[in-house]
């Protein structure tokens, strides 16, 4: 029989796992840029007619495009070559900065009206 100090130690310990382990199996809603939102008529084609993204989904799926068709300018890699796709997206720019492209984004997640 272990110690009484020892048993209460134990105990303890035990409840720090049980604790952090309900913690764990909490579902937490996404929020903030996570949270999905209604997207433009042109981002919702660009990404399969999905009506719904988050922002990180939206930039996420826009990189994955980039790097499948190889539209990162070879001599300056911060600028992506736009392609008719990327042109609906960006309005009719040839040459977007990556800094550049939340901003671009911003205007097809429209805000709700009050």
């Amino acid at each position: 029989m272990p110690p009484p100090a020892a048993a209460a130690t134990t105990k303890a310990a035990a409840a720090v796992v049980a604790e952090k382990l309900r913690t764990a199996a909490k579902v937490v809603k996404p929020s903030g840029l996570s949270k999905p939102i209604l997207v433009s008529a042109a981002l919702k084609k660009f990404l399969g007619g999905q009506a719904e993204a988050s922002r990180t989904e939206s930039m996420r799926k826009l990189w994955e495009y980039v790097k499948s068709n190889n539209l990162q300018d070879p001599s300056n890699k911060r600028e992506i070559i736009c392609d008719e796709k990327l042109k609906n997206l960006f309005g009719g720019r040839e040459r977007v900065r990556f800094l550049e492209i939340p901003g671009l984004l911003n205007a097809h997640f429209p805000k709700k009206s009050p």
